[in-house]
């Protein structure tokens, strides 16, 4: 081992990865300083995971030194990154799901008081320990994720999208608990994509561009263009100031999905709306108020306790996905990892689902079927040079693979729950076009996304569901982001100070609790 004199934590210097014939990181650097926030910035397919990945030992790169407070290191595992003060929070949470939380504690050594005093920190503080991991809502999971890496102190923790599935309120005590680490002995390593974010509680960025290390930027004002220019290579628009232009719908225009009075559990209760052809409705809810629930009983994962659903005038009952999917109400999913066949193509994968649709054995049109998935690959601008194994794509050109598929059969209703999740800019421009082309075909589309800020981008209309009742519905022209906030933390009228707005919010939550937090 060599040991060099350094005011880096944490150095690494041209490190790079290939995976056959794709270059996922060929001259990547990052330095790291002792109580810094330190963003790590790039474009979906930029190597952001894979650097992440190298650092933490669960990939081994081709080229390349690292280097942890000076000394030169090897990192060989998951395990001995950890033993050197390095541990992440990946995209995807690093739990057993089939094991309840005190066992997933116990796996990974972490002492439960620390984690109980991080999860209070976290915004969760009932957890109940004898929860089933996979009864819990992905949130939850994410913050569990958080606090356990927390509750070892480690030298450098990266954070790989932290807030992609979050909601506002547990976004903010995240950001709180962060910036509690500057100036301190020990860093952080911040992905994120929310540039709102990064200058909330980074001190400097790297910039990541096709696989190397294009720029290094002490995060200030007026320093988001500069990254966002690094980041794609030119200067790009506010995506704001781009929304869809108001419309009248026609008096006889009959709903595509109809909800009535759907309850579910104790999550929905009552939920009521229309979902028109040749629109984008959004829904907006705090984390646990119901959406889950309301998306599942849609897609047929779930039955409603009572309610009911109307498609296209026809009452339906749906007892599995595949019933939704017949009437043409598909569904893209918030977690790729569970929607795709992560070892199998892009081809086969957005082929899958008019491929099982074949009523009787036979000899399929490969040729035909060709032509279609060329033709969703080419709408949807994937990457396809790693196309033999959608693991190996970007969470962004995962992202599109999973749209993909159901574009490629024909659209007539899609559910998008929190579809652009932990996706670059770039990419999340692609999807917005996407989804109001398709509205503009004819297609009706219902969004949820726990960023507020894409609501104005690209709905429509909005319903607000909070506590499991849909309590507000708004117009394009009404989605400023404050009053959105407003109606999903259901507000009183009147003038507030923002404690006391999330006081009277956090203490109107009861009902919408996540499992197993109480």
């Amino acid at each position: 081992m060599t040991l060099v004199t350094t005011d880096f934590l944490l150095e690494a210097t041209g490190v790079s990865k290939t995976y056959g014939a794709v270059v996922a990181l060929k001259s990547a650097s990052l330095a790291v300083r002792p109580g810094e926030v330190h963003a790590l910035m790039g474009a979906n397919g930029a190597g952001k995971s894979t650097l992440v990945k190298i650092l933490t030992g669960a990939v081994r790169p081709d080229g390349g030194t690292i280097a942890i407070r000076g000394r030169e290191r090897i990192v060989h595992s998951p395990a001995e990154a950890r033993q050197s003060g390095l541990v992440s929070v990946y995209q995807e949470p690093a739990i057993i799901p089939d094991l309840d939380i005190r066992a997933n504690l116990r796996l990974t050594d972490t002492p439960v008081e620390p984690f109980r005093h991080w999860m209070a920190e976290l915004g969760l503080p009932d957890i109940d320990l004898s929860s089933l991991a996979r009864r819990l809502p992905l949130a939850s999971l994410r913050i569990i994720d958080l606090a356990r890496a927390l509750s070892i102190e480690p030298d450098v923790l990266m954070l790989d999208e932290m807030t992609a599935a979050l909601p506002a309120n547990l976004t903010e005590r995240v950001l709180q608990v962060v910036g509690t680490h500057r100036g301190g002995s020990r860093s952080i390593i911040f992905i994120s994509h929310r540039i709102v974010e990064i200058a909330a509680v980074c001190d400097r960025a790297t910039v990541l561009r096709e696989g190397a290390t294009v720029g290094v930027v002490d995060v200030t004002t007026g320093s988001e263009e500069r990254i966002v220019e690094l980041m794609l290579g030119q200067l790009v628009h506010d995506l704001s100031a781009k929304s869809p232009a108001t419309k009248t719908r026609p008096a006889d225009l009959a709903p595509r999905l109809s909800a009535r009075a759907l309850s579910h559990s104790t999550k929905l209760r009552d939920v009521s709306f229309d979902l028109y052809p040749g629109e984008v409705l959004g829904v907006v809810a705090l984390e646990g108020q119901g959406q889950d629930e309301l998306f599942d009983v849609l897609a047929g994962s779930d039955r409603p306790a009572s309610g009911s659903v109307v498609v296209d005038g026809n009452p339906v009952v749906f007892r599995h996905p595949a019933d939704a999917i017949r009437a043409g109400v598909v569904y893209v999913a918030p977690d790729r990892a569970e929607a795709l066949l992560m070892q199998r193509s892009i081809r086969e994968n957005i082929a899958l689902p008019f491929t099982a649709r074949v009523r009787h054995w036979g000899i399929i049109n490969l040729r035909a079927e060709a032509r279609t998935v060329d033709s969703a690959v080419k709408r949807l601008q994937i990457d396809t040079r790693a196309s033999g194994e959608v693991r190996r794509l970007s969470g962004g050109n995962q992202q599109k693979v999973t749209i993909a598929r159901w574009v490629a059969g024909g659209v007539r209703t899609m559910l998008c729950f929190d579809p652009t999740r932990g996706i670059d800019i770039g990419t999340k421009q692609q999807i917005y076009t996407l989804l109001r082309d398709l509205a503009e075909a004819g297609a009706a589309v219902l969004f949820y996304t726990s960023e507020l800020k894409e609501i104005p981008i690209l709905c429509d209309r909005v319903i607000v569901i909070f506590g499991g009742q849909l309590v507000a519905e708004l117009t394009a022209a009404e989605t400023d982001e404050e009053t959105l906030l407003r109606a999903a933390y259901h507000l009183r009228k009147g003038a507030q100070t923002p404690e006391e707005a999330a006081a009277e919010a956090l203490a109107a939550m009861g009902p919408g609790t996540p499992e197993g937090t109480s």
